[in-house]
């Protein structure tokens, strides 16, 4: 199994460089390898990878998709270099979920979120979940690069933050409006006040003085979700944290076409905030409000001489 190790460690390099992270792929395939040794077996074939796809029973059909899927990429590259190695078909165990439908959140709701953080259980959790959630609704960054905010990539003479090594390992400049500059300077103050023993460059920290973790800003920001009292549109529609970012994007475009603005200028401008690689991959965020289609319908009806 040490030649599939190596064939492993070329194929995560390859597309590493291309500017994918892939913790949970390597994870995964690793796995996968350790189960073929453990089978005996000394190639990828079919059978073996639906077997370790299905191997848990009891989870959901696109759980298993998602482990072929990730055996699949792998066994791609691999036959190239070893071509009796047996790629899964696609259709095997096709993927059958939908994307989750964003939850556009109104400034009331984000109003609501930022009251819900009052409840929490120390001063300077309040401030930076308040901060947290702020910063989200009106920068749209992901939450990762909140979270990866060091205090140096914070220029409070500018008012500009620095997202370093972001998704697809891209780096931009993120102007921020003189109120929300404020807002930040405000926490920065009241976080130094309170003369923790920081233990990291974090720019938001804990009640410990460390750096915010994914998955408690996950579950803090889902029971602030229940105490604003936001509750699902439908079953494929619940106020996640992703959402705001989702949100931005969408009342950036309404903004353009209320100002009268150059929207595909506008997009373009979005894209590079958002730090997209290109302008399409945006389009996912500009779901269909109607507010969104309200305006872009009036537009629509102007160029066409007011025919409709």
């Amino acid at each position: 199994m040490t030649a599939l190790r190596n064939a492993l460690a070329d194929y995560l390099h390859l597309r590493r460089s291309l500017g994918y992270e892939l913790r949970r792929s390597e994870k995964l395939l690793k796995q996968f390898i350790a189960f073929l040794e453990a089978a005996g077996a000394e190639r990828v074939t079919v059978a073996h990878a639906l077997a370790w796809a299905c191997r848990l029973p009891g989870r959901d059909s696109d759980w298993h998709s998602q482990r072929l899927g990730v055996v699949r990429g792998f066994a791609t590259y691999l036959q190239s270099v070893e071509i009796d190695t047996e790629v899964p078909p696609r259709d095997l165990l096709p993927w059958q979920g939908r994307r989750a439908s964003p939850y556009l959140y109104t400034e009331p709701q984000i109003a609501a979120l930022l009251e819900a953080a009052k409840t929490l259980n120390s001063p300077l959790r309040v401030a930076t979940y308040q901060v947290l959630i702020g910063l989200l609704a009106v920068t749209g960054m992901r939450v990762g690069e909140v979270i990866n905010l060091d205090r140096d990539d914070y220029d409070a003479g500018h008012g500009v933050l620095l997202i370093r090594h972001a998704k697809f390992h891209k780096t931009r400049e993120l102007p921020l409006h003189t109120t929300t500059g404020a807002a930040l300077n405000r926490y920065l103050d009241r976080r130094d006040r309170q003369r923790l023993g920081i233990r990291t460059p974090a720019l938001l920290i804990s009640p410990a003085g460390t750096r915010l973790l994914y998955c408690n800003v996950q579950w803090t920001f889902q029971r602030l979700v229940r105490h604003a009292g936001l509750v699902p549109h439908t079953r494929s529609c619940r106020p996640r944290i992703h959402d705001l970012r989702h949100c931005f994007a969408v009342r950036t475009l309404i903004d353009a076409y209320r100002d009268g603005a150059d929207v595909r200028q506008r997009l373009t401008a979005l894209s590079t905030y958002l730090g997209h690689v290109d302008p399409a991959r945006t389009y996912w965020y500009l779901s269909a409000s109607p507010e969104l289609l309200g305006r872009a319908a009036e537009r629509l009806e102007r160029h066409a001489g007011g025919n409709p």
